[in-house]
């Protein structure tokens, strides 16, 4: 089996490659693809002697022509990121300028990722179709990764969205209950980056009642909101509903300290220069620091179900379709799906509440109109898609933030030249 990683010049590579070293023996070829000439050596080089160390059979290779890359892939795994962290930067500090979160998965950052990414990803996808193998799989990890998915599932093409969102909840309430991963399962629903874990079942019995009576301040902290929210929903939201949760106290807290794009900047120049020492063949420590934490475990066993039609259960980013009876069938969620020989399915969600369907739906129809923007641009639709987003939601502060998205992004938008 081919695996073509777009985007395959990332720092957080080695943590992919090292996910299929130790859990996938049936890849025979890891194909990175990356404009960055000067850093795919080093991190493929780098790749090359990780499954060195762990035996595996497959061979690492790696290319800055799209369609070498892609010829002959079985799987596709886009993780790419227009514009750098000089773009993700650029997402978290302008929306400040106008009293919004600066974020890069989320509002006004969001959108603008979202613009920059898609019409690529698109471009990646159409030339997948043209040279990967018949029925090959995308599995999107680009953020906004609902935003992305949708676009890609818009055009037809066969494609899944995944996140470690769910995964990282899955490994901590095991630890916390004393049970191996594998015997949870989460009531996992919502949009990427906005979901909610309303149940944590073990032996068919909810034992998420029993985290939260002994583990709430805990588990709060983790994912840094008040006690009293997850009390009163009787759920776990993500951490990235604390910029709906608590978003002045996010906006306070970002302005005047470094941005995330920042610290990760300074990460990546010392990891390349791990990944570039001859004798190193073991992930440094250094680059739990770089996030997406068990992404490489959810990404192997999602490719594996896949691949095989085993009919596991993953979280991920799929069609609605009358999943969630509040949205449009069209719509992209993030809920736990079985995966066969037929593809990717959700499986049967039980109601959801006003206190979380609401939102839901408000930020899935920014998302729509989100995607609308992104392939047929317009200023008048970046404004539109703003105005209706939960987080800005009033006239002046779209105006503002549409000006300067447009303004720093002005060379990665061919419509806004």
């Amino acid at each position: 089996m081919k695996i073509a990683v777009v985007g395959g010049g990332s720092t957080y590579t080695p943590e992919l490659i090292d996910g299929f070293a130790r859990l996938d023996a049936a890849v025979t070829e890891i194909a990175l693809i990356d404009p960055a000439a000067d850093r795919l050596p080093i991190v493929g080089g780098f790749a090359q002697r990780i499954l060195r160390r762990h035996g595996h059979p497959g061979r690492i290779t790696w290319t800055t022509d799209l369609d070498t890359g892609l010829t002959g892939a079985d799987v596709v795994i886009i993780q790419l990121r227009v514009g750098g962290q000089r773009a993700r930067i650029s997402d978290e500090t302008f929306p400040l300028e106008c009293g919004c979160v600066g974020q890069e998965t989320t509002g006004a950052g969001g959108l603008a990722k979202a613009l920059r990414t898609v019409p690529v990803v698109l471009d990646v996808a159409e030339r997948a179709r043209r040279h990967a193998a018949p029925g090959a799989w995308i599995v999107n990890f680009t953020n906004p990764t609902g935003i992305v998915t949708r676009a890609l599932l818009d055009a037809g093409h066969r494609a899944v969205g995944l996140c470690n969102v769910a995964i990282g909840f899955q490994r901590r309430f095991a630890a916390l209950l004393g049970v191996a991963p594998g015997e949870v399962t989460l009531d996992h629903v919502g949009l990427n980056h906005l979901t909610w874990e309303r149940g944590v079942h073990v032996d068919g019995v909810d034992r998420l009642p029993e985290l939260l009576s002994a583990h709430l301040e805990e588990i709060a902290g983790e994912v840094k909101l008040p006690p009293a929210i997850l009390a009163a929903l009787g759920a776990v939201p993500s951490y990235y509903l604390r910029y709906f949760y608590a978003h002045d106290q996010v906006v306070e807290e970002e302005r005047g300290g470094p941005t995330r794009g920042e610290q990760v900047a300074e990460l990546e120049g010392a990891l390349l220069s791990m990944y570039a020492d001859p004798t190193r063949d073991t992930k440094p420590d250094l680059l739990a620091k770089r996030g997406g934490a068990y992404y490489s475990e959810a990404a192997v066993g999602l490719i594996g179900s896949l691949r095989s039609g085993d009919g596991a259960t993953h979280p991920v980013n799929v069609r609605n379709n009358a999943t969630l009876p509040f949205l449009p069938d069209d719509a992209v969620i993030e809920v736990s799906c079985r995966v066969d020989a037929d593809g990717v399915a959700p499986l049967p969600v039980r109601a959801v509440g006003p206190h979380i369907s609401g939102l839901i739906s408000h930020v899935s129809g920014y998302e729509e109109l989100a995607v609308h923007a992104a392939v047929a641009g317009g200023r008048q639709r970046v404004y539109q898609a703003l105005l209706a987003h939960p987080l800005v939601g009033q006239h002046d502060l779209a105006e503002g933030l549409t000006d300067r998205l447009l303004a720093t992004n002005a060379a990665h938008l061919r419509w806004a030249a």
